[in-house]
């Protein structure tokens, strides 16, 4: 019995898996950028919110309270006006206003107000004035806080004139707004230069341990020494002891093998003695033979174990090292062109790769007349083309001949093919260099080989 969920809780999950990916896609992909957004994200949000706080609370009360005082003191004009009216009365009120209040004033003759202006985009103070003028003389009036940014102009109508006051902006808003946000963008520039630096130190022994293990998995040595942060040093620590034991397993099995092969030598080289003593019939011919083909296969197969890991890299001219392998193509009396663009510097392994390639090349050589080697260095990359006009190999055995002891031709007749170890060891020296093998189609009709590593 089956239990399906409605609906209604199926959608907002999917809806949310494609926000997810969205965002995905979105966010920053390296470490360092996804660190600073961490640090920076709540920061710029909380500046935000303070500044949200702080002038739609702190600012407005401070502005209302100002704007009250400014106004109460035109209402006592006002009303000083209506009762002591007359020219002489109203040259003493500019006067007192000027010297007492700090605003100047003015009687105009009655007449229109001018017309409303367009409210700026912070209003508090346009807000708190027209509220204030509204609740204390209920009379018209026409506000200008914009023409002059250090002035207020306000305009009131009274029954036998206009009013006209001109005071300081700072007598009926909280000015010091600028210093406020100069601090807020000082301190969090400051932070922000200071979360780089950190974030910057941080990150370092993590790509220092990043490059110290590609190094590593490309076969070349390069010095590491842990730091950072606890936990990035006992990473550190562990990738050292992991390498150790890789080394030493290494060194065990090549000295092992090194003494497998001393003792298998010796005994071919007992038998080869035997039969040149022994008179040469066709019996003994054959035993050489058979003697002869089981060394060239325990060389392979020691080749194959042993994966020349105990070689260092080293820069070479990859034209000059492709050259020398054409020339041994030819000298073997196949036809072999090169061509190579890009820097021609490479660092590699120069004999296990020289094996690897002078294996695919053998392999061409095996099935096919005429061999094409290509050759193109990127940034990144160092890819080879070893192409051949033979029959090649079906697409869906491409992967099988690189197992170790596989071969196409079912029966393992030692006089028409090798051991099945060629292509085995070509991919194993090419991953132990951080790359790949991959067999495809040629452009002339038969196999290509192409091998990709990393430079």
């Amino acid at each position: 019995m089956s239990l399906s969920l409605p609906v209604s809780f199926t959608q907002p999950r999917s809806w949310w898996r494609a926000f997810s990916r969205k965002l995905a896609i979105l966010l920053p992909k390296g470490l360092y950028a996804r660190a600073l957004l961490i640090v920076i994200a709540p920061m710029v949000i909380l500046q935000c919110v303070l500044t949200y706080v702080f002038m739609e609370r702190h600012w407005q009360r401070v502005t209302m309270r100002l704007s009250t005082v400014l106004t109460q003191e035109i209402a006592a004009i006002v009303e000083l006006h209506q009762v002591y009216p007359g020219r002489k009365n109203d040259d003493l009120l500019v006067q007192i206003a000027q010297r007492r209040l700090d605003i100047d004033i003015e009687f105009l003759p009655k007449g229109e107000l001018p017309p409303a202006l367009p409210k700026p985009f912070f209003s508090i103070i346009d807000v708190a004035l027209s509220n204030e003028i509204k609740r204390q003389l209920g009379k018209p009036f026409w506000l200008d806080t914009v023409g002059r940014s250090n002035f207020i102009e306000i305009r009131i109508a009274l029954d036998d004139s206009i009013l006209r006051v001109v005071a300081l902006r700072n007598a009926a808003y909280a000015s010091n707004s600028q210093i406020f946000i100069l601090w807020m963008i000082g301190t969090s520039f400051v932070l922000i230069v200071v979360a780089i630096a950190f974030l910057g130190n941080q990150i370092k022994p993590i790509l220092s341990l990043a490059g110290a293990a590609e190094a590593f998995g490309k076969g070349r040595d390069l010095e590491f020494h842990p730091s950072g942060a606890r936990e990035v040093r006992q990473a550190g620590y562990a990738f050292i002891e992991m390498k150790r034991r890789i080394e030493r397993a290494f060194e065990q099995r090549t000295t092992m093998l090194n003494g497998v092969s001393h003792d298998l030598r010796t005994i071919l080289m007992r038998f080869k003695l035997s039969l040149a003593l022994m008179r040469q019939t066709d019996e003994t011919r054959d035993l050489q033979k058979d003697v002869d083909e089981m060394q060239r296969m325990l060389e392979a197969y020691l080749a194959f174990a042993r994966g020349d890991a105990g070689e260092s890299a080293a820069e070479i001219d990859i034209e000059e090292f492709l050259e020398d392998l054409r020339l041994d193509a030819e000298r073997a009396g196949f036809e072999t062109k090169i061509s190579f663009a890009g820097d021609p510097i490479v660092t590699l392994r120069p004999d296990a790769f020289k094996r690897c390639l002078a294996n695919l090349i053998g392999n061409a050589q095996t099935h096919a007349e005429h061999i094409s080697i290509e050759a193109v260095r990127d940034q990144r990359f160092l890819t080879v083309h070893v192409d051949d006009d033979g029959p090649g190999i079906p697409p869906n055995r491409r992967e099988d001949v690189f197992r170790p002891f596989f071969r196409l031709d079912g029966a393992r007749n030692q006089d028409e093919g090798g051991t099945g170890l060629g292509l085995a060891i070509a991919r194993d020296i090419a991953r132990s260099h951080g790359g790949d093998i991959s067999l495809g189609d040629s452009r002339t009709g038969g196999l290509r080989a192409t091998v990709r590593v990393p430079v």
